[in-house]
């Protein structure tokens, strides 16, 4: 990790490494971070956002959600969508703020700090911080003391960050890192199991998903969003890497 060439914005820091920052609307940039962006989703993200927004996942994805994939890309990448008002504004940022700010993204909430995982040969998860100081926020200039825990916590990022950790498992697996390339069918069972969570309910329920009997979940199981990523997490390591 020592390796990694970081922009001259963008410091590593240590996990008690005390900064100064806090953002709240008396803060002269505030909302600025919401425009000029590119906000890639976690599938934690989605589910949090389509309850918030009292959406199913079906209709979240094709309301406010665009999905790419680049020919090198073994997975899709999903982003937010942005208003086209001269500021590629957030969709849900207002004058008073972010209107869904219970369910917020993980980069919003991690936001000003960037936090990434590597995943090692036992399965487990090595995280390290990083610091983004862009010329917009004025939020360092608070008097908040944080560091990388204590803003995590406060930023309620432990949920977040335990789905995530678990999503990279997947991405970050070993067929992948050698160079596998995802069918079609695939592709559409990592777009449905991750991020169209009451489209995978429903086809779990009608049981039409291989190998769906093999894993220990049940109608109970089903209810929750929670319990279904979960779920659905692990059905992919079977599913894809035949595990």
């Amino acid at each position: 990790m020592d390796q990694i060439q970081l922009p001259k914005n963008v410091t590593r820091i240590q996990e008690d490494e005390l900064f100064n920052f806090s953002c709240h609307p008396k803060v002269d940039c505030f909302t600025n971070c919401c425009r000029q962006l590119e906000l890639a989703l976690t599938p934690y993200d989605v589910l949090r956002l389509k309850q918030e927004t009292k959406l199913d996942s079906s209709n979240f994805l094709a309301t406010y959600v665009i999905q790419e994939q680049e020919a090198e890309d073994a997975f899709p990448r999903f982003y937010l969508t942005m208003v086209d008002d001269g500021q590629a504004s957030c969709v849900f940022v207002a004058e008073t703020g972010c209107t869904v700010y219970p369910g917020r993204p993980g980069a919003c909430r991690t936001y000003p700090m960037g936090r990434a995982v590597i995943r090692q040969t036992d399965n487990s998860m090595e995280e390290f911080f990083v610091l983004l100081k862009e010329s917009h926020c004025n939020g360092f200039q608070e008097k908040d003391e944080q560091t990388a825990v204590k803003y995590s916590k406060g930023q309620g990022l432990k949920e977040y960050n335990l789905f995530n950790d678990k999503v990279a498992i997947l991405l970050q697996h070993d067929k992948i890192r050698h160079g596998m390339q995802l069918t079609k069918a695939q592709t559409e069972y990592f777009v449905l199991a991750l991020y169209d969570l009451d489209n995978f309910r429903k086809q779990l329920n009608d049981g039409n998903l291989p190998n769906q009997n093999q894993y220990s979940a049940n109608k109970d199981t089903y209810k929750d969003d929670e319990q279904l990523l979960l779920f659905g997490i692990e059905w992919l390591q079977g599913v894809l890497f035949n595990s």
